[in-house]
């Protein structure tokens, strides 16, 4: 490829029209890596947060050892929740080896999108005890909205070997306090036909709030 072309993909990736960039992105996604990763490691560097957003983007598209470590090097420095959160999406490109960066980005973050990139994220890896792991921690979350994502991922667990700790943490679930902690719980427990499930599910039948009984009765017939 042609210097002069390089230098309009360059431009092109920091017009404000963000039709132009998503173009360019996808130019870039075709050219060889080792010229893609450098434009793509300008980019992360940049104070536009939404710059660096359409590098870690690009390290996706290019899943070498060279952009798996630049984006593990981003997930040191960066401190932009939208930035991060898609840093997890790209590292997922990586298979098995993004499993444990996952789990420390999880944990190392506070923020709910970056919490909820994260478990969406692991919810479709083929590793349960990861995921048990994660979806215990997001429902001690003290953000409502992450404790429920990772109820939800914890209903991923009851058709795995796993289904024993699953429901013993449903069975606590069942008797939380807040409707909305025990409503996302019997969404959850629809999903097995484990006869300890269906008996919370019947508990949640005569529950208090309206939402939940209708959650609970949906499947349990």
């Amino acid at each position: 490829m042609d210097s002069d072309r390089l230098e309009q993909i360059k431009l092109n990736l920091r017009n404000n029209g963000i039709y132009q960039r998503k173009l360019a992105l996808d130019e870039l996604a075709t050219m060889p890596s080792d010229l893609a990763l450098p434009i793509l490691q300008e980019l992360s560097l940049d104070q536009d947060f939404a710059l660096r957003k359409i590098a870690v983007m690009g390290f996706g598209n290019h899943p070498t050892e060279e952009s798996f470590k630049l984006l593990i090097e981003m997930l040191e420095i960066e401190q932009d929740a939208n930035v991060l959160s898609e840093a997890a999406n790209s590292l997922f490109e990586f298979g098995d080896r993004s499993i444990m960066p996952l789990q420390q980005l999880f944990s190392n973050s506070d923020n709910w999108l970056v919490r909820q990139t994260v478990i969406s994220i692991l919810v479709d890896s083929n590793h349960p005890g990861v995921l048990l792991q994660i979806a215990k921690s997001a429902i001690a979350d003290t953000d409502q909205t992450t404790k429920e994502t990772g109820i939800l991922a914890l209903s991923r667990l009851l058709n795995t070997p796993l289904k024993q700790s699953a429901l013993e943490i449903f069975t606590t679930l069942a008797a939380d306090s807040f409707w909305r902690t025990r409503w996302r719980t019997a969404i959850a427990l629809t999903a097995s036909q484990d006869p300890q499930a269906r008996k919370l599910l019947t508990k949640l039948q005569q529950d208090e709030h309206y939402r939940v009984v209708a959650a609970a009765l949906e499947k349990i017939n």
